[in-house]
């Protein structure tokens, strides 16, 4: 069997031939592929549309297939175009004939929409399987750093002092989003669109709930014009992979600025960094940089599809065979990312004193001294304005909030007082005493509400 050539008289190009073959690529649906088949053929015989024992003779021959794919000894023909073909070749050349019963009352085109579908299930379940461990990372991390203390930033500018716990508990949230989308896009993947043929149904009297009972799906597509051409499903993966990669690439940001020697916040474990090949004393943060990097790529393969799509008439296009790569890579290079990252967060060395110095540094309490004087009567605007002259003043002289006398404080208030001493690192976190605060008894729930979301999604 070579490609297949219908009505037409002449052979393929070898270069049409070699352009038009997915197979290079999509042999990695195999497993989806046969299941598919074995489920099909399984309906057909309940049905009567063929007998049981063609049925278990076509059931077996699909088994060995797969058993010579996993030992490599099955030699994929790119004249055969696909996958889909290339299975069912060489099933007909292990059982003969009845090998052919196997495609009744189903096209290429229901064909590869459920693969695809069974594969994107797949994926979903691995990336949040992966989003869980960087998320048992990131609290591990945590519980390891209650006390420790940071400069909170706004436009990479020390703004007010929060817990470690509390920045790194924010990554935690942007991942459990994320673990959300994939669920979301789980309900719109588990359709089964077998059973819809070519563009318009079948003509056999097929049982789709059985099939769909077979391989695990919650629903049957109710339109066969959009069963087959539909990747909505994967659009909605690759960009929940898009906004996945975005979380990851923000964390790898700062972990390669909090590494640097103007940060020195964290020290990367050496089995995640990378020398100079000229510099000696270089130890550079490579993992971080291509995980920001690869966010990209990701982009990228979303954006591809999208305008592979947007042009299409119903109901399947060729054009749609460019679904697979895109997918392939974003689902490789996310699971990856996750893996890397997970790693490498597990093992971060924090710098506890070098944070607890940078808190001292930049006038991270100018919020609370507004506080204060807001709560001795001021107007918030004018308790800023004051506080803001006085931030000014101290830079002039050179000296910390804590170093200025209370006869300089009363140059701008006469509302400051000898307890205006009373505001430290410790009140301000303390004052945060809110859902979603910096207060370390907040942290401390989120931080508990965090593991048991870690393990209630492992029950």
């Amino acid at each position: 069997m070579s490609q297949i050539r219908g009505r037409l008289n002449k052979d393929a190009d070898k270069l049409t031939e070699a352009y038009t073959a997915s197979i290079q690529f999509d042999k990695r649906l195999y497993p989806y592929d046969i299941t598919g088949s074995v489920a099909h053929a399984r309906m057909l015989a309940k049905q009567g549309i063929i007998s049981e024992q063609e049925a278990q003779t076509i059931i077996g021959g699909l088994n060995s297939i797969k058993e010579e794919i996993e030992q490599g000894k099955l030699e994929f023909k790119p004249g055969l175009e696909d996958i889909h073909m290339n299975i069912e070749a060489r099933l007909i050349e292990k059982v003969g004939e009845v090998g052919g019963k196997l495609h009744t009352a189903r096209s290429r085109n229901d064909q590869i929409a459920l693969d695809m579908r069974l594969f994107t299930r797949d994926a979903i379940a691995q990336s949040i399987a992966g989003i869980r461990g960087i998320q048992r990372a990131l609290v591990n991390l945590a519980e390891a750093n209650k006390d420790t203390v940071i400069p909170g930033y706004t436009h990479l500018q020390r703004a007010q002092p929060v817990l470690l716990t509390h920045h790194l508990l924010a990554y935690f949230e942007m991942l459990q989003r994320d673990v959300g989308r994939f669920q979301d896009c789980h309900q719109r993947t588990n359709v089964l669109p077998l059973g819809s043929g070519a563009l318009a149904g079948v003509a056999y009297e097929i049982d789709r709930e059985f099939v769909a009972k077979e391989l695990g799906f919650d629903r049957i597509s109710q339109n066969s014009l959009d069963a087959v051409s539909n990747r909505d499903f994967v659009i909605e993966y690759e960009a929940a992979a898009s906004l996945c990669m975005m979380h990851l690439s923000r964390l790898a940001e700062e972990i390669i600025l909090w590494s640097s020697a103007e940060f020195d916040f964290i020290d990367i474990d050496d089995a995640y960094a990378t020398g100079s090949s000229i510099m000696p004393q270089k130890k550079n943060p490579d993992v971080a940089e291509l995980a920001r990097s690869k966010t990209g790529r990701v982009y990228g393969n979303l954006i591809a599809l999208l305008t592979t799509m947007k042009g299409l008439p119903l109901s399947y296009n060729k054009d749609m065979q460019e679904d697979k790569e895109s997918l392939f890579d974003t689902v490789d290079t996310l699971l990856a990312t996750l893996e890397v990252m997970s790693g490498m967060v597990n093992t971060l060395r924090i710098k506890t004193d070098n944070m607890t110095q940078a808190v001292g540094r930049g006038y991270l309490l100018a919020t609370d001294l507004a506080d204060y004087l807001v709560k001795k009567g001021e107007p918030f605007r004018i308790a800023h304005d004051i506080v803001a002259r006085l931030i000014g003043y101290a830079v002039s002289q050179d000296k910390t909030l804590d170093m200025l006398s209370l006869e300089a404080y009363k140059q701008f208030s006469p509302r400051f007082g000898e307890d205006v001493y009373s505001i430290t690192v410790e009140s301000s976190l303390a004052a945060r005493d809110n859902i979603g605060g910096t207060a370390p008894k907040q942290v401390a729930q989120a931080l508990a509400n965090a593991r048991k979301a870690l393990e209630e999604s492992s029950t």
